[in-house]
């Protein structure tokens, strides 16, 4: 996204949870702590484990050989540990022990998303606490109703508030048990079965999970049903505001004045024009992110063990919707700091 539009639609604080960086500490993170609990399993030597953890405590890799080892590899990991063994030593031989590229990824992943969800949770929360006191200020008030696009009847401005609180409470909670389903460790090996950790697959992702901040299940490397559900819960927020800005923004067409958008939209053309841009972006928004749903759910189609493109596609797609929601809630604060009726 560009800088302009990123102004406009983006949402800093996400893009940054969600950097090339973040996701390369996430990954280093999960080899280090990879190594301990295979060391303190027996499954490597215990002075190998200590240093893997010790000498990438601050590791800081080559990040344009890693852009041409993604060219090369389709991944990034095989290349993230060529640079990680040159400064073990013997050691290296140890590191990335049993696992592959995929619980390296989506593990890293996971660890993402956690870091994310209390930042939309904590979002969410300020929004409905918000739209319980613009309830409150104008309690008492009425609005004119409109039904199929038609004027209606009366109703109180805190029946209008609940069409925008109650989904977006709904969809919140839904939002977060999406996450916890998702924020596991993927630990099955090359062929997604764990079988090679010699059957120490379950007892090491018990240790793992916790070191990582995730959650122990199963290797998922091609149920992706977790990724799809989240994804879901992700449009289904951004469309939830975005009811709320078509509202604002028919309410604040000049022809019906029921609601007032403080610091609106200036107009190049026409000087007293008003126009209520954060509504429209959140409309623009809740339909960016229903679209790329269904361009994420076509991963649900996941060849045999591990495809490729099946992965390249959430990558592609999953990022951007989490930023997408991210704006989403980061806008529709803004808006409804702003309007009163």
């Amino acid at each position: 996204m560009s800088p302009l539009l990123t102004s406009l639609s983006g949402d800093p604080e996400i893009e940054a949870l969600l950097s090339d960086e973040a996701m390369i500490a996430h990954m280093v993170q999960f080899e280090r702590a990879l190594a301990m609990a295979e060391g303190e399993l027996g499954m490597i030597p215990e002075d190998h484990a200590r240093r893997i953890h010790q000498e990438l405590k601050d590791f800081a890799p080559d990040m344009a050989r890693l852009a041409a080892g993604m060219e090369r590899d389709g991944v990034v990991v095989p290349e993230l540990v060529r640079q990680m063994r040159a400064v073990l030593g013997e050691a290296g031989g140890s590191l990335h022990r049993g696992t592959t590229s995929q619980d390296v990824i989506d593990s890293a992943m996971a660890m993402q998303v956690g870091a994310i969800l209390p930042v939309f949770s904590a979002r969410i929360d300020g929004l409905l606490n918000g739209f319980d006191a613009l309830a409150a200020r104008h309690e008492g008030q009425n609005l004119l109703a409109h039904t199929r696009m038609q004027r209606a009847l009366p109703i109180p401005v805190a029946a209008k508030v609940k069409t925008w609180r109650a989904p977006l409470r709904r969809a919140g909670a839904m939002l977060s048990e999406a996450g916890r389903e998702l924020t596991m460790v993927q630990l099955g090996g090359p062929v997604g079965d764990g079988g090679s950790f010699k059957g120490n697959d379950r007892l090491l992702a018990e240790q793992l999970g916790p070191r990582l901040g995730l959650g122990v299940a199963p290797p998922w490397h091609s149920e992706r049903d977790r990724v799809a559900g989240f994804a879901a819960e992700l449009a289904k927020v951004s469309g939830v505001l975005g009811k709320f800005g078509t509202d604002v923004s028919l309410m604040a067409q000049g022809e019906h004045g029921q609601v007032r958008v403080e610091e609106a939209g200036a107009s190049s053309a026409i000087a007293d024009k008003a126009n209520p841009v954060a509504a429209e972006v959140l409309v623009a928004l809740a339909r960016y992110n229903a679209g790329s749903l269904g361009t994420l759910h076509q991963a649900l189609v996941h060849e045999n063990e591990s495809s490729g493109a099946a992965l390249t596609l959430e990558w592609l797609v999953l990022p951007q919707m989490i930023q997408t929601t991210g704006a989403s809630l980061r806008l529709a604060q803004r808006l409804l700091d702003r309007i009163s009726f």
